[in-house]
């Protein structure tokens, strides 16, 4: 078991304010060791972690970018991270040539929510299958209400934007849950490579009859992951 006494640091994904978190606070069985982390702007993949690792120690649980932002933290503080939490979460592009096609469609995607605003861009993101799962209205709490920030975790901390991590993963040493849902056929993938690169101190968990997005879709259990470090 981790140390009582260490925080559950939070990392929302791409479009999320840190309280997209709050149903999974509030499962926990000890709530007030969360921290919600919001994640830095302005700054780089790199930078971003760093930041992040400067302010906090604990148990790390990244959702999506969220959970590339604390693999990243993960790899390059290790001092600051007692157990980790990837949820839905990519180490990276590892083509290269596919990596600087997804960083043309961010770029373009980060135009796109400059010229048409936040609702029109709610509305295209949760219209993608991966989000089939969410309601729709509770979907859109805790987003992001600035196109600015919107378009900059787009441009500086895309998966365009981010170095592949997958040849670092077996560095890690710190107890590591590697989790998808189900339906997520994609991340089931990637979370079974990841796992496997990791290496024996990682645990694969798919959680049935879920989608992408589970920490809005299956917050009960994402808190008693945590809840059990």
């Amino acid at each position: 078991m981790i140390e009582q006494h260490l925080r559950y640091l939070l990392v929302p994904g791409f479009s999320q304010t840190a309280d997209a978190w709050s149903a999974v606070i509030e499962s926990l069985p000890r709530p007030a060791r969360a921290v919600p982390v919001t994640i830095p702007s302005g700054i780089g993949f790199v930078d971003a972690a760093r930041d992040l690792a400067r302010e906090h120690v604990g148990v790390w649980a990244g959702y999506s970018l969220g959970g590339r932002l604390a693999l990243r933290v993960a790899l390059d503080h290790p001092g600051r991270v007692a157990a980790l939490v990837l949820i839905s979460a990519n180490p990276g592009v590892a083509d290269a040539d596919e990596r600087e096609e997804r960083k043309r469609r961010d770029e373009q995607l980060a135009d796109w929510i400059e010229r048409n605003g936040c609702d029109a861009f709610l509305d295209r993101w949760l219209a993608q299958p991966m989000f089939a799962g969410l309601d729709p209205i509770s979907a859109r709490r805790h987003r992001l209400t600035s196109e600015a920030q919107l378009a900059d975790q787009l441009r500086r901390l895309g998966q365009g934007a981010q170095q592949p991590l997958w040849e670092r993963l077996a560095e890690l040493r710190m107890p590591v849950k590697v989790v998808a849902g189900e339906h997520d056929h994609e991340y089931v993938g990637i979370a079974r490579e990841t796992a496997a690169a990791i290496g024996p101190s990682s645990e694969l968990v798919i959680v049935p009859g879920a989608g992408h997005a589970l920490v809005l879709e299956r917050p009960e259990v994402i808190a008693a992951l945590l809840g059990g470090l």
